[in-house]
């Protein structure tokens, strides 16, 4: 050893840290990779991604290889420093100290921290080229890790630790996927980001917060005269009737204004004549989810239903354009003759129907009204006085200040919304 020029020994450390912070970076890098962009990546027939996904399979195996020759190497250095010293500053205590010292800084500048930084950062151009390398060394040290393995696995038994159970678990919660999709705005177009987050959603909004409501259905009363049914199948602007006898609870059917129109053109408009046309009515429990109600609609194949309460009362109509909106965000027009339940004031001020739905006041003119209480803006409001407000009334709602412009039949008919004002800066 006296022998090898001081030089050749230099040159050897250097490699040894070289090697050893590939094996540092390797560990980093694959532990920090996205595994489902290795999966795809893997479908697409990436080879290295295959090699990566087979070696994250054996976490204890791929472990024991890079710390065994982690390890070696750091070993390797320490010692190759120890005769470095000796060679330049004789055997003294004190030069050995100040070795032990330099060969722990060098291992951690270049065999530790810097090449871990660099796997965190750069996770998938190291870990890919990393398989490729590390997969051969696996096979080659299979008996001395295989050996190592089976102490550690007598360890983690005497300690009741089962890491096979408690990885087992590595599905993503849909919360937690909401919130993948949500921070990955720079990879996820913004349109596309809005659609996924609202089919998350779908599982926790009910059909009563997108229905339809009662009172704004249209219906016909099978005991009305001929000459009123007709008149009401000609001027509806809806392509689905709902059918009663007495009282709007009694639905009898839906009937499809289209299959209808044969008979209007010759007048033939009457009760028996959507009675058989019209279809058995879909009822839904107001406490259904969209998503579970989408999937309804398929297996029931329907497009349309009815949302009645716990007690069989009817509330409202849900379809499945409803549902399509919650997804995409709104896509069909208003009816004609019908105004639009928002209208901005040259002040900056909304004018509102109160019939709004406050989830849709929320979405489209970015307020902040509560949602778990009253669905409509006339019920927050009722709620909030606990009686029927006098036109003209002005007050502070969720941090919004609204004014009643209009009350009829005992409800809300048109609120003023203000704009926010910004906090003042301090």
């Amino acid at each position: 050893m006296d022998e090898t020029p001081l030089s050749i020994l230099l040159a050897a450390l250097a490699v040894l840290l070289i090697l050893s912070g590939f094996f540092s970076a390797a560990e980093t890098s694959l532990m920090a990779v996205n595994r489902y962009r290795l999966k795809h990546l893997a479908n697409r027939g990436h080879r290295g991604a295959k090699l990566t996904m087979l070696l994250l399979g054996k976490t204890d195996k791929l472990l024991g290889v890079v710390l065994l020759g982690n390890n070696l190497l750091n070993a390797a250095s320490a010692a190759l420093v120890t005769v470095i010293a000796i060679r330049l500053f004789g055997d003294s205590e004190l030069m050995l100290t100040a070795a032990t010292l330099a060969v722990t800084f060098l291992i951690l500048v270049f065999s530790e921290v810097t090449p871990k930084i660099l796997g965190a950062a750069y996770p998938e151009r190291i870990a890919i080229p990393s398989s490729y390398i590390l997969t051969p060394l696996l096979k080659l040290f299979y008996p001395v890790i295989w050996f190592v393995n089976l102490f550690v696995r007598t360890l983690l038994w005497l300690l009741r630790i089962k890491p096979a159970e408690q990885g087992s678990d590595a599905a993503l919660s849909m919360e937690e996927l909401r919130t993948l999709v949500l921070e990955g705005g720079h990879y996820i177009p913004p349109q596309h980001q809005s659609v996924l987050a609202n089919l998350f959603a779908l599982e926790d909004t009910t059909v009563a917060d997108v229905m339809t409501p009662r009172n704004q259905l249209e219906a016909i009363d099978l005991d009305a005269s001929d000459d009123t049914i007709r008149e009401q199948v000609v001027t509806s602007h809806h392509s689905r009737l709902l059918v009663y006898r007495e009282r709007l609870d009694n639905v009898l059917g839906v009937v499809m204004v289209r299959k209808l129109l044969h008979r209007i053109h010759s007048g033939e408009i009457n009760a028996q004549v959507l009675e058989d046309a019209m279809r058995e009515p879909y009822f839904i429990p107001s406490g259904t989810s969209l998503l579970s109600q989408m999937q309804l609609f398929q297996e029931n194949q329907r497009r349309t239903g009815l949302v009645v309460d716990e007690y069989g009362e009817l509330l409202g109509l849900v379809s499945l354009d409803d549902i399509l909106e919650e997804i995409v965000g709104e896509f069909t027009t208003t009816a004609p003759g019908q105004l639009s339940a928002y209208r901005r004031h040259e002040d900056g001020s909304w004018l509102v129907d109160g019939a709004s739905q406050l989830r849709d006041l929320n979405r489209k003119l970015k307020l902040n009204f509560p949602l778990n209480g009253p669905k409509t803006l006339n019920g927050l409001i009722l709620e909030h006085f606990e009686d029927i407000p006098e036109a003209g009334t002005s007050f502070k709602l969720a941090g919004h200040t609204l004014e009643i412009l209009q009350t009829q039949d005992r409800s809300v008919k048109v609120v003023r919304i203000f704009p926010a004002l910004a906090p003042p800066t301090e």
